[in-house]
């Protein structure tokens, strides 16, 4: 059974604190989670962010907006009750608890600020943590073509240049690039240490529409296999076809790493390269250790 939406999740929760006893919200997660059947790997699914696993994001909101609407109350920091306003809903017998129903429950009392963010995912099933990593999501690939679009159009130089600053940025080490006449098959040399012992041997193509083919990884394989490098990426814009990817897995005794278009945008986009900081959003939460005298 696939992980249940957040307001799916708001009539069972009401239920499991009908007894009215307190209930942690962990509790509430692991109770969920039996209920709903669901397998190791959905139990342990994280959001994109890795901030939280999903299960545990859904049941929280779930939990949250139960007790924006009061009808559950919190007697103690991470436990939670249900109050006499919920045992009432309850009471009622309800189909179905959504954002619907509680915006509609008390109107009047409702803040405006609440009204517009449930109208923006009333009809979504998804977490306002699940959207704003949507929304980024969808900004990231849109900006990838975009990156990609002008990876394309510098020249073959400058792409070099470019994947020689990005190796240095994750860290390989440093980067020089061959004299463009006789490169012999190699782009660029990394030096994965101080006196130069380790290298790596880069390839980079800016090809706009061509796939990287089996010739093209035969020369680059057959540098490497000339000297006592035992490393090479391959990177470029486009793609490499099946043969080229056989030939790549097929050299003894040498390990060459290849990197497509998809994966070199991604990767220029982690490490800050070719790209900058448009805003940042800062979320913040309750303290609720500010309100119970913690220090």
């Amino acid at each position: 059974m696939a992980i249940p939406d957040f307001q799916t999740l708001m009539l069972p929760l009401l239920e499991l604190l009908e007894d009215g006893k307190p209930v942690k919200l962990s509790e509430m997660v692991d109770i969920m989670s039996d209920k709903y059947n669901l397998t190791e790997e959905e139990r342990n699914e994280w959001l994109p962010s890795k901030v939280q696993k999903t299960m545990y994001n859904r049941v929280a909101w779930a939990k949250q907006y139960l007790k924006n609407s009061e009808l559950i109350e919190s007697p103690e920091k991470g436990s939670f009750k249900i109050t006499e306003k919920g045992l009432n809903i309850l009471k009622s017998k309800p189909e179905k608890i959504d954002l619907r129903f509680l915006k509609n429950l008390d109107k009047e009392n409702q803040p405006e600020i609440e009204s517009e963010i449930q109208e923006t995912h009333i009809e979504e099933n998804k977490t306002p943590e699940e959207l704003i990593e949507n929304a980024q999501s969808l900004y990231t690939e849109s900006l990838k073509k975009e990156l990609l679009a002008k990876l394309k159009s510098v020249d073959p130089v400058q792409f070099e240049r470019i994947v020689l600053i990005l190796m240095e940025k994750m860290n390989y080490g440093v980067g020089s690039m061959t004299p463009t006449s006789h490169d012999g098959g190699i782009d660029g040399i990394i030096d994965e240490d101080e006196l130069g012992l380790e290298k790596i041997y880069l390839q980079a193509k800016r090809y706009s529409e061509n796939k990287v083919n089996e010739k093209e990884m035969q020369n680059f394989a057959g540098a490497l296999g000339c000297s006592p490098v035992r490393k090479g990426v391959f990177i470029t814009t486009s793609y490499f076809d099946e043969r080229a990817k056989r030939k790549a897995d097929s050299i003894q005794g040498k390990v060459i790493r290849l990197v497509d278009g998809e994966e070199l945008t991604r990767l220029m986009i982690k490490h800050n390269i070719g790209v900058q900081t448009k805003t940042k959003i800062e979320i913040k939460k309750l303290d609720e250790d500010f309100f119970n005298g913690d220090e």
